[in-house]
């Protein structure tokens, strides 16, 4: 079962930025067409970038959050796209903002159908409400990761920073189930 490894797919990245200056949100709205702008709703400003597919939330203070990307490099050509529009608006920002991974959301399977019931009895950190929700939420400590396990062995992960936190996970998932499966 050591292929569970590398059996994900990273679906979301969020990461923040800061351009270190600040951002005229209004002008921005007036002047960009993919921008949804509502300050008495909500403070920041949501950038919708194209290619790669994603959003940003832009804030006054010129800090960034940026969803929707798969990986880092997509990360950064996002932050680039969004200090091209601001160019145009004539906010120079001559600095290469620093990218903080925040939480990246990956799916995958461990090939294995799943008695979550037994699992839920087995496992600490655990919490399954069938009747609420067909998946069981499993917690890692180490690394610090939150699973979402499913009877055919599909999976969510959250919770993690990097590839190599997410690749120690998944591991460290895979570990804990046969350990739980020995008493089976």
């Amino acid at each position: 079962m050591t292929e569970a490894k590398n059996n994900y797919k990273v679906q979301n990245i969020v990461a923040t930025a800061s351009l270190g200056k600040p951002v005229p949100l209004t002008k921005l709205a007036r002047t960009q067409p993919n921008t949804e702008y509502n300050p008495e709703t909500f403070p920041g400003l949501v950038l919708r970038v194209k290619e790669p597919k994603s959003a940003v939330l832009v804030f006054s203070s010129g800090n960034l959050v940026c969803t929707g990307t798969k990986s880092t490099a997509q990360v950064r050509q996002v932050i680039d796209a969004v200090i091209k529009q601001l160019k145009k608006i004539n906010v120079k920002i001559t600095t290469k903002p620093k990218i903080t991974v925040q939480n990246i959301v990956a799916s995958g399977s461990i090939n294995l159908k799943l008695n979550l019931n037994f699992l839920a009895l087995e496992m600490k950190n655990t919490e399954y409400e069938p009747e609420q929700f067909p998946g069981l939420v499993y917690k890692l400590i180490e690394p610090n990761a939150t699973f979402l396990l499913f009877s055919n062995g599909k999976l969510v992960c959250t919770g993690t920073k990097n590839k190599q936190q997410l690749e120690d996970s998944m591991t460290q998932l895979t570990k804990n189930i046969k350990v739980a499966l020995k008493n089976y």
